[in-house]
C-alpha cells in the first residue's frame, strides 16, 4: 500500500481549526484519522473543526474521561466517533471500548492518541502529527501520512485546501506592501 506524506505549517489555533473544517467537509463515511503529538499540540483544536465540518450536532471536546464521544450529524443522523487513547493501560483496552465494531463500521473514526494502540489499527489511515513550532508559541508543525484509499482521497483535499490557503495569505501580503 503506497504510503504519501504532507507536511505543513499552522499559524495560529484558528488556522489548525479551519483545516479541521476542512476535514470534516470531506468525510464520507468510514475514514480512519489519527491524532498524535504532546500535550498541548493542538490534537482537541483539529477535532473540533473536524467536528465542526461534520457538522455534529454538540461541538467536539477532548473525550478523556470517558474516552469515546459518539457526535451525531444534523443532516443525515450519522455518527463520527471520537475516541480518546490517552489513558488505556494497553492498546488491548481499546476493545472494551468497542473500538472493533467502530472500525468495522461505516461511520467515521477519530482517534486522539492514536499511537498507543498502533498495532490495532488498519493500515488504510490519515495519520496526523502535531507538534509546537519552536520558532513561534502559536504556530504548530503538521505532518501528514495518509495510506490506502480513503485516507489518500482526504489528503488531497487537504492539499488543495492548503494551496488555496497559501494562495490567499501571498495575495494578502503582496496587497500590503
Amino acid at each position: 500500500m503506497d504510503t504519501h506524506d504532507l507536511s505543513w505549517r499552522s499559524l495560529n489555533l484558528e488556522h489548525t481549526r479551519s483545516l479541521g473544517v476542512c476535514l470534516g467537509e470531506a468525510l464520507q463515511g468510514g475514514e480512519l484519522i489519527c491524532l498524535s503529538g504532546d500535550l498541548g499540540a493542538g490534537k482537541t483544536a483539529l477535532a473540533y473543526g473536524i467536528g465542526q465540518g461534520w457538522g455534529a450536532l454538540e461541538a467536539v471536546h477532548s473525550p478523556t474521561f470517558v474516552f469515546v464521544h459518539e457526535h451525531r450529524r444534523a443532516a443525515d443522523g450519522m455518527r463520527l466517533y471520537h475516541l480518546d487513547c490517552y489513558r488505556l493501560t494497553s492498546p488491548e483496552d481499546a476493545y472494551s471500548i468497542g473500538l472493533e465494531e467502530m472500525l468495522a463500521g461505516d461511520d467515521p473514526l477519530l482517534l486522539e492518541w492514536a499511537e498507543r494502540i498502533t498495532p490495532l489499527l488498519p493500515e488504510d489511515a490519515l495519520w496526523i502529527r502535531l507538534e509546537a513550532d519552536p520558532t513561534d508559541e502559536g504556530a504548530r508543525l503538521i505532518q501528514f501520512r495518509a495510506k490506502g484509499g480513503p485516507a489518500l482521497r482526504l489528503l488531497k483535499i487537504v492539499q488543495g485546501w492548503i494551496n488555496a490557503a497559501h494562495s490567499i495569505t501571498r495575495k494578502t501580503d503582496a496587497a500590503g506592501d
